[in-house]
Formats: structure tokens, sequence, C-alpha cells
């Protein structure tokens, strides 16, 4: 658990890939959303209440299509009657999946109220067709008005890891789309001390990978 200036953070890694989950939880209203319930709803569901005993959960955020990071969103979201949100450009397979309706879909560009806190919705295209990640900037502590805001946290789903973006699946076009996602709305708008949660595996900042982009962009994926 992790204590942010707005927001509790919790990860548990679930189901046979080891997916990263993400529960969010605002400290002034107690509005929880969760980032990718991946699989394992029952410890979805215990880490939900972790953060509300009377299991409240308001959204569910799915960061791409991909069956892994889709597999409890069906029972999490019937138990809590929780909001489905992912990219509008995912949301129909991600319906096909689960039978869940996305109700909320998601652009680059948005802003996601998560009771007295506001993430920002990042599209970064080519792991599928609509992925998106999140990003929570502490607003920090000082009282000037023109005060630099604190760390970033951004949940990046399968779009960014230590080490690389995600797959593309060796497609040429889909790898530029990403690698320029990732440079133009990514490394280009955030600090180098940002921390990058993944969808699967340990985090790592923007400072630790900027100095390898160009390594990136020659290999390819």
């Amino acid at each position: 658990m992790l204590t942010l200036d707005d927001l509790v953070l919790r990860q548990l890694a679930v189901g046979p890939m080891n997916n990263d989950a993400y529960l969010l939880t605002c400290r002034a209203t107690g509005a929880q959303l969760l980032v990718d319930a991946a699989a394992e709803p029952d410890r979805l569901l215990a880490l939900v209440r972790e953060g509300s005993p009377d299991g409240r959960l308001d959204v569910v955020v799915t960061t791409h299509g991909h069956r892994d990071h889709l597999g409890a969103l069906a029972e999490v979201a019937g138990a809590t009657g929780a909001v489905a949100a992912a990219g509008e450009d995912d949301a129909a397979a991600i319906t096909a999946a689960t039978g869940v309706a996305v109700n909320r879909l998601l652009h680059h560009g948005d802003r996601l109220r998560l009771g007295q806190v506001e993430l920002a919705v990042v599209g970064l295209r080519g792991h599928t067709p609509g992925p998106v990640a999140l990003a929570y900037t502490e607003p920090g502590t000082a009282s000037a008005p023109d005060a630099v805001p604190g760390r970033t946290h951004l949940f990046t789903g399968d779009s960014l890891f230590p080490g690389g973006v995600g797959s593309t699946q060796h497609d040429p076009q889909r790898f530029a789309r990403l690698h320029a996602d990732v440079v133009a709305r990514v490394f280009d708008v955030y600090r180098d001390d940002t921390v990058v949660l993944p969808g699967h595996g340990l985090p790592t900042t923007l400072g630790a990978e900027r100095p390898h982009l160009e390594e990136w962009r020659e290999r390819g994926w």
C-alpha cells in the first residue's frame, strides 16, 4: 500500500500471467477505481474491501482488450455495480469477451474524476487499437499559486514496460504508432521522476527509460 497526496494505491498480481491490478482510493471521499480486473475475482474483491469495508467500487478501467486483462471484469462489475470504462476503440472487443457493457468510453486527453481526484487519460495506440493509460499527478504541498505539481504515477497496461513498449506482433506500422505515442504523449509530457506502473512486472521511472528511446525505435517490437 502506498499513500499519496490524495490517493491510496494498492497493487495485486493475479492470474497465471501475474497481471498487476491497481486499486486507487480517494482519501477524501472513499471513491475507488480498479485498473484491470484481470483474474481471480475473489482476491480482487477482497482488495476492494481493503480500501472500502462496504465494498465500494465506482469504476473499473480496462487498459486494453486482451483477455488476460479482463478475465474478472464481469464478476467484479457484477458484484460491485462499478461502471466499466475503456478506450473507445477497444470497448467492443471487451464487451464481446466479457458480456459487460463499457459505459464510459475514454479518449486521449479526457479527464476521469474519482472523488476529489482527477486522472488524465493517455491514449497509447498500437498494442491493441485503443489502449489507455491513466496518469495521477500529485498536487504537491506548496501553497504558492505557481507551485510545481508533485510526482506522477502512470498506469500503462501493456503499452510501456521497463525496457520497452508493449508487443505489436512485429507489425511495423503498429510499432511506429505506439513508439510515437509513447514519446509524444508520455516522455515529452511527464517528468523523469514519473513512476511507470505496468500491467505486468515491476515499476520503473521515465528517467530510467528515457536514454533508451532511440534503441527501442531501432530494435522495433
